[in-house]
């Protein structure tokens, strides 16, 4: 109306145009207050909100991305070239990507703050994990990327001196690093322990709890299904079934060589013996922590772990020597744990006095832990790489 009025010549006298001419410029006022206002919460949001790339080149990220941070893959084939999800964490927005395809320099790098899951088990992985630890340094120098934390599956004996150079605190470029096992060096500042998991390179799945896993009586005392290597303690503990018939109780299957590749029939096997046994037994093999541990966890099947640290430099240090799993102790893992297998006829006739009442709260009480475990670790991750990459409010 005002302009119409205008518009009529400059003779028409206009009775409020004082008024709206300071109404204009109060308008004028609180859009630039309003304005000054978003680019604030703007500036501060991105201050606060971490894009993370997670570039998964092991199968432990599968367990990361998966079981711990309930993520999903596109497509769902796990034989896919190519697969990735996202998902928004706390204050962190994080992209996870998998699959031969995933190559250096052959997809886009879309974060500043870069996660790289290696394999550093054994030598011939160890040169594929530096060629992308390579990729990253080159993407940090041409200032690509702002920030890089590994999460390493660690070698069995804790030989991980080759990642050492390119950690920050010995002059490289490599903020965090999660890693398996006992590693003597996990420090809980830069170093942080991280858990083995299933064995997801298996496709060992995300198991959802359901009534009939908590309530319904198992037709076994314990299981192990595993190989039994010479002079060790699984030759003992197969002794100590046979002994007085205990074997007859369990679901036992010994093999004598190790078989990376599961058939369809031996998987769905493992499953139900989780499934139906009250115990699981986990003997050491070349590490205490194995994927047995977690995947019993998955069925509500305790675990009955043997408890002495393996040979190799895991839980050395100058200054003492740790005992193992302390990941797993530290976050009060409902286990049973034993220093030999000749505790284990007493373990078993306890068991035997066990109403199924009492073995269903055993149950829930396992769950529950292994559900708030995964929470936990989830929470650490993410509050650690924001504590780590975002800037910090500190004049």
């Amino acid at each position: 109306g005002f302009t119409d009025h205008v518009a009529l010549g400059n003779e028409e006298w206009n009775p409020w145009e004082g008024d709206e001419k300071t109404e204009l410029a109060a308008s004028q006022q609180r859009y630039e207050a309003n304005l000054k206002m978003i680019k604030y919460a703007r500036s501060r949001l991105e201050q606060t909100s971490l894009r993370v790339q997670i570039w998964g080149k092991a199968a432990i990220g599968l367990y990361l991305w998966q079981h711990v941070f309930g993520g999903h893959l596109e497509p769902a084939d796990v034989t896919a070239q190519w697969r990735e999800g996202s998902q928004k964490a706390g204050k962190t927005y994080i992209s996870f990507l998998t699959g031969p395809s995933v190559v250096p320099g052959y997809f886009s790098v879309e974060a500043e703050h870069i996660v790289l899951v290696l394999n550093g088990r054994e030598q011939a992985k160890v040169a594929s994990a530096t060629q992308w630890l390579r990729y990253a340094q080159k993407l940090i120098q041409t200032r690509k990327i702002q920030h890089v934390a590994v999460v390493l599956l660690g070698n069995e004996q804790c030989n991980n001196g080759w990642i050492q150079p390119y950690l920050k605190r010995n002059g490289g470029f490599v903020n965090l690093l999660f890693i398996t096992y006992d590693y003597a060096l996990v420090n809980e500042e830069d170093i942080f322990q991280w858990p083995l998991g299933v064995a997801t390179y298996r496709n060992f799945p995300v198991v959802e709890p359901n009534w009939s896993m908590l309530h319904d009586p198992r037709s076994y005392l314990c299981n192990f299904l595993g190989t039994v290597y010479k002079n060790s303690s699984r030759e003992t503990l197969m002794e100590i079934l046979k002994q007085d018939g205990l074997d007859k109780l369990c679901w036992i299957a010994a093999r004598e060589q190790w078989q990376p590749q599961e058939t369809n029939e031996s998987f769905k096997n493992y499953q139900d013996a989780l499934l139906h046994s009250d115990l699981t037994l986990c003997p050491v093999g070349i590490n205490t922590e194995c994927y047995r541990i977690y995947e019993a966890c998955s069925y509500g099947s305790l675990p009955v772990v043997e408890d002495v640290m393996t040979p190799g430099d895991c839980g050395n240090s100058s200054v003492y020597h740790s005992a193992p799993l302390q990941l797993l102790k530290t976050m009060g893992a409902p286990f049973i744990f034993i220093k030999n297998w000749n505790e284990l006829p007493a373990v078993l006739e306890k068991e035997k006095k066990m109403t199924l009442q009492e073995k269903i709260q055993r149950r829930k009480k396992l769950l529950e832990w292994y559900q708030n475990f995964k929470a936990w670790m989830r929470q650490k991750f993410i509050t650690t790489l924001e504590n780590s990459f975002l800037p910090s409010d500190k004049g």
